[in-house]
């Protein structure tokens, strides 16, 4: 199906994207997975060329262009050749820390930290998870105890995707005492804070190339100047971050999704069985339309989510259904795809080997797909005693 999301500007990102891809990342993506961890001199390579933060504010080093559509180029590219988790880093760089800083944050951190975000010399992360406490955020128990004019920060987090690599972190805390405004807050903690450590780099199922770690705080001691935005609004700073990020995964899920049933499209004409290509055989013809027919569906989908995003009217409902729905897809494209392949398709030296395990997290991060169709249900049942109500 003929795609029109896409002008002349973004196609000509795309072609330099595309070569830094081929130059950069194709040849080393399995040796970082193999790794796990991507090299800095990548990011820094993506900053130059300004990849990373194409949406923030020109006069802060980003490309100043408010358009999704730029990121779901690079995502498209670096899921194309299976570098899914370098493609992972950069979305919670992307997509995830910057906003928050552009949004929430002081001029003084706007302009410390932004520039070399988007150069690529800093990588930060977004620590909300911790080990007792995933989609359910009220639950958290880091916290933020107020000394004097400034904060204690004590907690630990984990499945911070970038965590190992970081320089700087977004943190999510419980304060103590709460304030008037609320009980939560959100700060900006740099990584070489004293009473800020690492734990393990976790041994992961897929994505195994990005640096997903355990983070401690211990007696960290934060000034009112490392807070973004509003003492008191934490979980309401976050709650309203939450669609771009969701919207991100299904981005994510569709690229994915395109280069599965690629690969596996390509290899039913290229692999023989009983003298002829197996793609001429019935049963995987009819495979290979059900495949490329749902992702058409699931692109038609994100397509429209993404114009409602740039224009401002992407509700959180609106992403909560393109994260369920697409990601769910994804997990049934991945495993038609690797079927296809046979044998090969459950070795590691294949790419969809490794596309298999790296997609089954889109399901569970930015909040469980269980999560997603409560919300929707629970927008479902209000809109409907609105409406009876109304009568």
């Amino acid at each position: 199906m003929r795609r029109t999301l896409y002008d002349e500007e973004h196609e000509d990102f795309r072609a330099t994207v595309a070569t830094f891809v081929e130059k950069v990342v194709a040849d080393q993506w399995e040796r970082w997975d193999d790794e796990g961890l991507v090299d800095r001199s990548a990011w820094e390579a993506a900053g130059s060329l300004g990849i990373i933060g194409t949406s923030v504010p020109e006069e802060l080093g980003g490309g100043g262009v408010a358009d999704f559509r730029y990121r779901m180029v690079v995502m498209e590219e670096l899921c194309r050749v299976g570098a899914n988790s370098f493609n992972a880093g950069l979305s919670v760089q992307d997509d995830l820390v910057m906003p928050y800083v552009v949004d929430l944050g002081s001029d003084q951190q706007r302009a410390e930290w932004l520039p070399r975000l988007c150069v690529g010399s800093a990588i930060g992360s977004l620590a909300l998870t911790e080990p007792g406490a995933g989609s359910d955020l009220r639950g958290i128990r880091t916290t933020a105890r107020r000394d004097g004019d400034g904060w204690i920060l004590n907690g630990a987090k984990t499945f911070i995707t970038n965590g190992y690599l970081a320089d700087v972190v977004v943190v999510l805390a419980r304060l103590d005492p709460q304030t008037d405004a609320g009980g939560f807050a959100v700060f900006l903690v740099p990584a070489d804070r004293p009473g800020f450590s690492r734990g393990r780099k976790l041994d992961k199922l897929g994505l195994r190339g990005n640096d997903t770690a355990e983070l401690f705080f211990e007696d960290l001691r934060l000034t009112d100047a490392d807070l973004l935005g509003t003492a008191g609004r934490g979980l309401a700073h976050v709650m309203e971050r939450l669609p771009l990020e969701r919207l991100s995964i299904a981005a994510t899920s569709v690229a994915a999704s395109a280069a599965a049933y690629d690969w596996a499209r390509r290899y039913c004409f290229e692999r023989n069985a009983f003298g002829r290509p197996i793609g001429e055989f019935q049963a995987t013809r009819f495979t290979l339309a059900e495949i490329e027919t749902e992702v058409d569906a699931a692109t038609a989908m994100l397509d429209r989510a993404v114009l409602l995003l740039n224009d401002g009217e992407l509700t959180a409902i609106d992403a909560a259904k393109a994260k369920w729905w697409i990601s769910d897809l994804h997990q049934r494209v991945v495993d038609k795809c690797l079927q296809l392949h046979g044998g090969y398709g459950y070795m590691r030296e294949y790419p969809i080997a490794r596309a298999y395990a790296d997609a089954r997290i889109q399901p569970i991060y930015g909040g469980t797909n269980q999560i997603m169709k409560d919300l929707i249900g629970r927008d479902i049942a209000g809109r409907t005693v609105r409406e009876t109500s109304s009568t």
